[in-house]
């Protein structure tokens, strides 16, 4: 049943198939003739196990060793030093790698040498004089020309052989095609190049981190930004190096949500620069996933936005001082003049009265009209300076803006503040005072709240704002970018050094909440 011609197709039975393996287990374990079979029955004597092996005739070791080696997917080749080219052997893998025969290789003694690569000649020749010399073993990796011109890597392993009184008597090689491994680095290094090419050339901060936050990768624009070059950061935790303590606590907290799956929106924070100031980076950051031995790294880029921040900054400086001036003009110009035209209006009317005049109404007419011009100008200047410059202007603005919404709207608006919050900078009032009332048109025009409550806490490390109602609450997503009026108070919040939470409330309704930091 075994059969000696591999290229003769077979077709067996899965009866077939457990015959033949039991007959080779009889060659191997030289059983008796007649023996039981994994299925307990008999099976036959077959040729492949003699009833007498002693009568076997002693194995040829040279075949066998031959048949090994040509086993081998690689190029064997080997030499007696003591003897000619005839007795030097190679494996017939060579016609198969590079294009010769057997005959062709073995016939020519420098073939080898010329058909190495002139540019790998020169350190083959040093290697394999140094093996020569002193016996070392030869491990290197050469490009070979193949008949037909293309290039072949192998990794060379050879090695001498001595005889017991040390004359070397055996030279030994083996050659394996790597053409395939060099290919697959040359491609990485190239795409490594031009990776690195790219993440040198955006403008972008580009760091790769590992999972516990120490730097592995630095592109150009980080060390223009920071004043740190690469040597210098590399393996350093990025939150010690760069960040603030209480930056550095929430860039802890990213890279657990990190490492955990989950999925964390682009932040903002403050970079410590070599020179000691700070730049306002936004951030974007994902994980690299484990592969095989390759650990998980974290890819975060950022964007320089101080600039920018500084800019947005000192626009909205110049329009509150604008508004503040066009504020204060209709109150103390347009106002006073009113009100004068309002003195001399009333004069008037109390002459054509005296006079029993009829014009005495019409008098009395253009002192109403004058009074409620004077009132809506009023408003107006509010409107423009909704926050006066004291401390506790905020506070003030909050409780007259409730009392507003409840006359304007007809529903309930209390404001709520146990302790006093005093705030020294009015810009930042202001857009605290703008996202309440952001909050609370909000709630009234598409909310439909019938109940409305602010509240201004101060913490130790700030204060909290925040608007809660009993509306319809929020959507279940929301569209685009949230809204260009939620956009709006983000932007105020930011403006601050605050953040914005948007949630459901616990019984229904919306809860707007701005955290903010109190300054002197």
């Amino acid at each position: 049943m075994i059969r000696s011609d591999p290229a003769t197709p077979v077709d067996l039975s899965a009866a077939d198939a457990e015959t033949v393996l039991l007959d080779l287990a009889a060659a191997f374990l030289r059983v008796p003739p007649e023996g039981y079979g994994s299925n307990g029955g008999p099976y036959p004597r077959t040729a492949a196990a003699p009833a007498d092996a002693a009568a076997l005739p002693p194995p040829n070791l040279e075949a066998m060793y031959r048949t090994l080696v040509e086993q081998i997917p690689a190029v064997v080749f080997m030499a007696y030093l003591d003897r000619g080219i005839g007795e030097a052997y190679v494996s017939p893998r060579i016609e198969e790698a590079l294009g010769f025969s057997r005959e062709e290789w073995l016939e020519d003694p420098i073939r080898w040498y010329n058909q190495i690569h002139p540019d790998d000649q020169q350190r083959w020749s040093i290697e394999a004089a140094e093996m020569f010399s002193s016996g070392k073993p030869l491990r290197s990796a050469y490009r070979v020309l193949a008949r037909d011109g293309r290039v072949i890597w192998f990794h060379c392993e050879a090695k001498i052989v001595p005889r017991e009184d040390g004359v070397p008597w055996l030279f030994h090689g083996v050659g394996f095609d790597i053409t395939d491994l060099k290919l697959a680095e040359q491609a990485l290094a190239e795409e490594r190049n031009v990776l690195s090419a790219l993440l040198n050339t955006v403008g972008a901060l580009v760091l790769v981190l590992s999972a516990d936050g120490r730097i592995v990768r630095f592109n150009r624009a980080c060390e223009q930004v920071s004043g740190y070059t690469f040597a210098q950061v590399r393996d350093r935790r990025f939150a010690d190096l760069f960040l603030a303590s209480e930056e550095a606590v929430r860039f802890r907290s990213i890279l657990r949500s990190l490492r955990a799956g989950r999925r964390v929106e682009n932040y903002e924070s403050d970079w410590l620069v070599v020179t000691g100031t700070r730049r306002r980076i936004v951030w974007s950051s994902t994980m690299l996933p484990a592969h095989g031995a390759s650990p998980a790294y974290i890819m975060t880029s950022g964007i320089d936005i101080t600039e920018r921040k500084r800019m947005e900054r000192a626009i909205l400086d110049v329009s509150a001082r604008a508004q503040n001036q066009i504020g204060q003009d209709l109150h103390d110009g347009l106002g006073q003049h009113l009100t004068g035209i309002a003195f001399m209006s009333k004069v008037l009317e109390q002459k054509l009265a005296g006079a029993q005049l009829e014009e005495a109404e019409d008098a009395r007419k253009i002192v109403r009209l004058v009074n409620e011009a004077i009132n809506r100008t009023r408003e107006l200047a509010r409107g423009l300076v909704p926050v006066v410059s004291d401390a506790d202007g905020l506070m003030s603005a909050l409780e007259r803006w409730t009392h507003e919404v409840e006359d304007l709207f007809r529903i309930s608006c209390h404001f709520e503040c146990p302790e006093p919050v005093l705030i020294a900078d009015v810009v930042a009032a202001t857009h605290l005072y703008h996202i309440a009332q952001e909050a609370v048109n909000n709630a009234v025009k598409h909310a439909r709240a019938s109940r409305m409550v602010l509240s201004l806490l101060g913490t130790d490390d700030g204060g909290i704002l925040t608007i809660e109602d009993d509306g319809v609450g929020l959507p279940d997503s929301l569209p685009g970018q949230g809204g260009l009026g939620l956009h709006i108070m983000g932007y105020r919040a930011n403006m601050v050094g605050g953040t914005l939470e948007v949630r459901r409330g616990a019984g229904g309704g919306t809860v707007v909440s701005c955290r903010f930091p109190l300054r002197s």
